[in-house]
């Protein structure tokens, strides 16, 4: 585009500007205008995203404020912001705060789009305090205080975090809510363990709970206290409890259920319990264990047949590994022939995701309590399937 259509286009883009705020004043004495002024402004905000940028920013500085173009302002503020042009789309937002024509009605509005750029620029001090600012507000304070708890979750602040969570859920029962504060209360214990406060540990992962019983890591956390504290049964009877809160979790808590055993205990003693859970929700991770504990108590023989008869229902890479491992080398099989198999059922899964988002398909081999991607509480659990669980 040459400098002189450029020129004529911004001509014609003030005074349509101009016919905008003229339009407040004559909308009584027709409805006619009320059609023109919503096409005037499709035909401005596509002006505005065709210009360069010199010639949006003169725009925006011969706009006049009314509640006629506020929203105009607002949508060359979120253009600028989703560009990345975070500076302009502040000056843009903090102009509009400081012009005094600007309706008292729209000042909550600007504010909170003001600490939105703040936050994407990094100035966590300014968005922190234009968002207490708007926590009371009827219309943005919910949203203000979310953003809030995302900041504070950023930080790792977790008292703070807390705080507003809790303005959150006064009056009403809000599930999402509350197992977002279960969660942070479970980072609080978390550091709490990190210091060996066992006892303030203890308190918050009991609070967690109170907040939301199917908080699977409230549990965990009481796991590892009563570990620490030598009480390897209550420790074992903890992690089953997982079963009961949320069986997708289910692998996560044989995983360790086994460790202990191992460890501390008698695997075998598990046979009928591992199997009473692997018949309601049948896993990978739940058969192994059982697959284990069978040859505890009845022999290799025992466990390879329960283990062929379930890869038939059920096949698994995993299962298939140890198949090999327990009975590979049978029927012909040579050791190098086993070696093989093992060797290119572990590249198959070395690079698989080991858990997923069921919110936004996130996926990893860690397991992460509050999503990297969407930010949302136990929404990454272990993947199924043949290549997982």
């Amino acid at each position: 585009m040459d400098i002189v259509l450029q020129w004529l286009l911004l001509t014609v883009a003030v005074a349509a500007g101009w016919f905008v705020g003229r339009m407040g004043s004559t909308r009584e004495r027709s409805k006619t205008p009320i059609s023109d002024e919503e096409s005037v402004k499709d035909r401005l905000q596509f002006l505005f995203t065709n210009y360069s940028d010199q010639a949006v920013e003169n725009f925006v500085q011969s706009l006049a404020v009314n509640k006629d173009t506020v929203g105009l302002h607002l949508s060359i503020g979120a253009h600028f912001r989703h560009k990345g042009e975070t500076d302009r789309a502040i000056l843009i937002h903090q102009n509009l705060l400081a012009r005094p024509e600007l309706p008292t009605r729209f000042s909550q509005q600007v504010t909170y789009e003001l600490a939105i750029d703040y936050l994407n620029a990094g100035l966590l001090d300014r968005a922190e305090a234009l968002l207490h600012q708007l926590m009371g507000d009827r219309e943005y304070g919910r949203k203000s205080s979310l953003q809030l708890i995302e900041l504070y979750q950023q930080e790792k602040e977790w008292g703070k975090a807390g705080q507003v969570a809790r303005t959150l859920t006064t009056g009403e029962h809000d599930a999402r809510m509350y197992k977002m504060l279960a969660y942070i209360t479970c980072e609080q214990a978390e550091d709490a363990l990190k210091h060996d406060d066992r006892w303030m540990a203890q308190k918050l992962a009991k609070e967690a709970l109170e907040y939301d019983r199917s908080c699977v890591r409230a549990t965990f956390i009481m796991m590892r206290l009563l570990i620490r504290q030598g009480s390897y049964r209550d420790a074992a009877n903890q992690s089953l409890k997982i079963f009961d809160q949320n069986p997708e979790f289910g692998s996560e808590a044989v995983d360790r259920l086994m460790k202990l055993e191992r460890e501390h205990g008698d695997v075998g003693r598990l046979v009928k319990k591992l199997g009473k859970f692997y018949e309601t929700w049948p896993s990978t991770s739940l058969l192994l264990a059982l697959v284990e504990a069978v040859e505890r108590t009845s022999g290799r023989m025992a466990a390879i047949e329960l283990l062929r008869r379930e890869l038939e229902v059920r096949p698994s890479v995993r299962g298939l590994l140890r198949l090999v491992e327990l009975a590979g080398y049978e029927k012909g099989m040579t050791t190098d022939e086993g070696r093989l198999v093992s060797r290119i059922g572990h590249l198959i899964l070395a690079n698989r995701p080991i858990y997923r988002c069921v919110n936004c398909g996130f996926s990893g081999q860690q397991l992460h309590w509050l999503c990297p991607s969407c930010k949302q509480w136990e929404t990454v659990r272990p993947i199924q399937g043949v290549e997982a669980e």
